[in-house]
């Protein structure tokens, strides 16, 4: 399977599921801004939303969207416990997670990136954010990782949204248990070897 990326993107969340279930996967970054690979093929030609993750399969299928790239990833491992199995109440929740990430974190990130997003829009959006991180910090009370104690695929795409904030000024000083989620996470190998493996550290 190919996963394409671009680093530190939202395609480091499948990164890291892939790399927690000991999936080997060939990773290609992509250049969105002129939309070709490392090799310089035409992204579009893959994918034509031309955004990243992309996940080509081996009989040469395409997945897109993060919070279903890494349900997929962590299926083929069910032995990982990175998805609860399905039926089971943990399953729902850690899919309740996903969305939630999906819709009220990563879309409300994503114009603080834009340079043309008006700041007054910025400033709309950074106070939504405060909103929901409160609603995660509440729910890490007492635990390392949203569903207790076991690392699961929501807690990869959670991970990965929040490194974003310090580059588009969100401040998480105020949220001691994100905090620790974060450090809590970050020193995870599997987490490490994604990084590495995307020049990032």
């Amino acid at each position: 399977m190919k996963l394409f990326y671009k680093a530190g993107a939202c395609s480091l969340a499948p990164h890291i599921v892939a790399r927690e279930a000991a999936i080997d996967l060939d990773v290609i970054q992509v250049d969105l801004a002129t939309k070709k690979t490392e090799q310089g093929e035409d992204y579009l030609a893959t994918n034509p939303n031309g955004y990243v993750p992309a996940l080509v399969l081996d009989g040469g299928e395409l997945l897109t969207e993060s919070q279903i790239l890494v349900q997929y990833l962590a299926d083929l491992k069910p032995e990982s416990g990175l998805m609860p199995k399905a039926g089971e109440m943990d399953r729902y929740r850690a899919q309740r997670w996903l969305a939630f990430i999906s819709s009220e974190l990563h879309k409300t990130y994503g114009p603080l990136f834009r340079p043309d997003t008006p700041d007054a829009t910025k400033d709309t959006n950074r106070a939504h954010l405060a909103k929901r991180l409160g609603y995660v910090d509440a729910s890490l009370e007492g635990k390392p990782y949203l569903l207790g104690d076991h690392f699961t695929a929501p807690d990869a795409y959670l991970w990965t949204v929040l490194g974003w904030s310090g580059r588009v000024g969100v401040d998480l000083s105020a949220y001691k248990n994100i905090n620790r989620f974060i450090e809590t996470v970050a020193s995870r190998p599997a987490v490490q070897a994604a990084l590495k493996a995307e020049g990032l550290i």
